[in-house]
């Protein structure tokens, strides 16, 4: 009777292990997925040097038509700030932020650095006789990317150190 009930403990805890494997198998493309997202925000960030209001709700939108990410759309979060955290998301017309002051537009001048990072909380679920046991796993990528672009409606240092006031 020991030895029966040994293999049925040794069975249950294998089919554990392999229903485990089966959704960590299904972890690394949806982080891959997360990588591959926060990779096009950053390069939307970094041609703009902000994050547009459209770029932050078509990401949004197609990580939440993903299957796993679906499960948990409301814990998809992109976020995007400078250094300083202060944040870089603005509206898409650029002329909205003319007559503010520096400090209150969403971007900053080219070469300054903007870190990209979106978050989202992976639905680790098993399924035993009839009851589901789940564990959410919150995960995160984080890139760093520098701004390319030049606005003239803010000063830009470098060439005003080899002026010396002349023409």
């Amino acid at each position: 009777m020991r030895a029966f009930a040994k293999s049925m403990l040794i069975s249950i805890f294998a089919v554990i292990v392999i229903m485990l494997f089966t959704n960590l198998v299904f972890f690394f493309p949806w982080y891959m997925t997360l990588v591959v997202e926060t990779f096009n925000v950053t390069q939307y960030v970094a041609s703009d040097n902000y994050l547009k209001e459209s770029y932050y709700n078509d990401t949004k939108e197609r990580l939440e038509k993903r299957p796993i990410f679906s499960q948990k759309a409301n814990d998809i979060k992109i976020v995007a700030e400078h250094e300083d955290h202060h944040s870089t998301k603005g509206n898409d017309d650029v002329y909205d932020y003319e007559k503010k002051d520096d400090a209150d537009k969403p971007y900053r001048q080219r070469g300054e650095s903007v870190i990209v990072t979106i978050s989202a909380v992976y639905p680790l679920s098993v399924k035993l006789w009839g009851e589901r046991y789940e564990r959410e796993i919150p995960v995160s990528f984080t890139l760093k990317t520098t701004g390319l672009k030049h606005y003239k409606d803010l000063e830009y240092d470098e060439y005003l150190e080899n002026w010396n006031g002349q023409p």
